[in-house]
């Protein structure tokens, strides 16, 4: 609790309400970047151009205090270009100059965009929280997030992510279209936003200081699981390995299963879910609300889903059904 009364879920619940102002329709997005901030996790967007995936990463840098950094991923990029390397100074010694890894919150944009082995150094970063390079280990600050986005429409020029890579997302996140609604009011907040710009510089709130997201991980880290949430969340990633046992459908459906990162990331996000929810204990509800999130990447679907135009969510959807919480 800070000196005004406040506990650091007063201030993650405010973090959420100057997002949610910045990005209007999006708050299951913003709700799910917070979770995965908490959980200290990666998280790829989803979504096509223009539902502001960009604008919700720079929202969640401006409000939290964090040293923000950009990667535009393109086909000529290099794994130097993300990670850093060195150089060889004046007096003859090399120094290591750090790249843009090195930073708080990570918007690595259109990551489908580079090559393999580009996308491939994201990975002990991601994993590791640290950096190799010529045989030196250089660790990662300790708020740190890849926050990844992609295109699901635009395949020419296009790498496709290796599961590996797919795997360390803690959550994958689909971004749709606003509500008509909702993008009235977007449209007046863009318009509101140019004119002030155009009057004076725009005012900014007080960033959020880093201690308040330790200070909620030490929280969510008390929050307690019992063995019948336990082996709901077991249930249903085994019954993505083993669809025979739950009938015709999943067996046709899915082709691979999910790893046991599958497991740790339900047991993350919904001990987080419950957290902001104000509880202390989770319930299966919370693991059904993170459950598509933390598994749509981490199945595999085969040859009849693709035919029939089954989604990896429609398969979620069956699992959730037919795996019940034991009594």
């Amino acid at each position: 609790m800070d000196g005004a009364g406040r506990t650091a879920r007063d201030t993650v619940n405010d973090l959420q309400s100057r997002m949610n102002a910045d990005i209007i329709g999006q708050e299951r997005v913003v709700e799910r970047i917070v979770v995965a901030l908490l959980a200290n996790g990666n998280v790829l967007l989803e979504g096509l151009p223009g539902l502001a995936k960009t604008r919700a990463i720079k929202s969640l840098s401006a409000n939290l205090e964090s040293e923000f950094s950009r990667i535009q991923f393109t086909p000529d990029l290099l794994p130097s270009d993300v990670t850093g390397g060195e150089i060889l100074r004046a007096n003859g010694q090399f120094e290591f100059r750090k790249g843009p890894v090195f930073g708080n919150l990570i918007l690595a944009d259109e990551i489908n965009r580079a090559p393999p082995k580009v996308q491939s150094a994201l990975l002990e970063a991601m994993e590791e929280r640290h950096v190799t390079v010529a045989g030196k280990r250089y660790d990662l600050p300790p708020l740190f997030m890849v926050l990844a986005t992609q295109n699901p429409i635009e395949q020419e020029g296009t790498y496709p992510l290796p599961e590996a890579q797919m795997d360390r997302f803690l959550m994958h996140v689909r971004i749709d279209y606003p509500s008509d609604a909702d993008e009235v009011k977007v449209m007046r907040l863009v318009r509101s936003e140019t004119a002030a710009a155009n009057v004076r510089p725009p005012e900014t709130a007080a960033s959020i200081p880093q201690q308040v997201i330790f200070d909620a991980r030490a929280e969510i880290d008390r929050v307690t699981t019992k063995g019948v949430v336990e082996a709901y969340m077991v249930g249903l990633v085994a019954a993505t390995r083993r669809p025979a046992e739950y009938g015709e459908h999943l067996k046709n459906w899915i082709a691979v299963g999910a790893s046991p990162r599958g497991t740790l990331a339900l047991d993350k996000c919904s001990r987080t879910y419950a957290w902001l929810q104000g509880r202390d204990y989770v319930t299966p509800e919370d693991v059904q609300a993170v459950a598509h999130d933390c598994l749509r990447h981490r199945i595999s679907l085969g040859y009849e889903a693709g035919a029939a135009g089954v989604s990896a969510d429609a398969v979620l959807d069956e699992v959730v059904k037919q795996v019940a919480v034991a009594a």
